[in-house]
């Protein structure tokens, strides 16, 4: 009985072995490799190109401002424009037609100009403001002042008022006049003392004043017998 049962379980183990399918490898799958002809390549180079393009459009658009010429000081009427004289100012005009109204900081500061008005630092520079130097209806005024009697910082550019008063007795030189006798003008030239009037201790200044006022500035002085000349520096 013992081999019968033996028998059975050799041959049942067999038949189970000898009926399961084989054991077979799956192939390994390979990632192809996108060619011209795909899509998805055109796909997103069209991506990056629209990012490139909407980048620029947005760089562009966010300084849309131009360069103009501005008052880098306080400059009276009849000032002779330098560079030192201005500086580049970006500004953002919503009408072409205001931009044609200023000096444009992309072309040269115009050669042999004043100004016909004054024009305050930090503002822009108007066209109709400036005008050549035989258009602008200004004489060169030179004055002989004492240097107590002119700030240290005076010198081509600035921008004073002249009073002219007389030395009276008891009174310090320049003092009891509220009136000037020149407002807001410009100063041409201003030599050093010792290359003003050698001995006389005097300063010279070269002041561009309006031609109609210099006849009354000079009637000023010649109706005072010691005139005494000060001037005041604006800010």
């Amino acid at each position: 009985m013992s081999c019968v049962v033996s028998n059975l379980g050799t041959s049942t183990a067999r038949g189970s072995s000898a009926g399961a399918p084989p054991l077979t490898a799956r192939p390994a799958l390979r990632a192809r490799r996108p060619t011209w002809r795909d899509p998805r390549l055109w796909v997103g180079v069209a991506l990056v190109a629209g990012s490139v393009v909407g980048g620029a459009r947005l760089l562009a658009s966010a300084d849309d401002t131009v360069p103009v010429w501005s008052a880098a000081h306080d400059l009276g009427a009849g000032a002779v424009l330098t560079p030192d004289d201005l500086v580049v100012e970006r500004v953002r005009f919503g009408d072409e037609a205001l931009l044609r109204g200023y000096l444009p900081a992309d072309e040269p500061v115009p050669e042999g100009v004043r100004l016909e008005r004054g024009v305050g630092a930090g503002e822009l520079v108007p066209r109709a403001a400036v005008a050549p130097a035989a258009e602008t209806g200004t004489v060169e005024v030179p004055v002989a002042v004492d240097p107590e009697l002119v700030p240290p910082s005076v010198g081509p550019g600035s921008v004073v008022d002249v009073y002219v008063v007389a030395a009276a007795a008891g009174e310090a030189p320049g003092s009891g006049s509220d009136t000037a006798a020149l407002s807001g003008v410009s100063v041409v030239a201003a030599p050093d003392v010792a290359s003003s009037f050698g001995t006389s201790g005097k300063r010279q200044l070269v002041l561009a004043v309006p031609e109609e006022a210099a006849p009354e500035f000079f009637a000023v002085l010649g109706s005072l017998s010691s005139p005494v000349i000060t001037v005041v520096g604006r800010s």
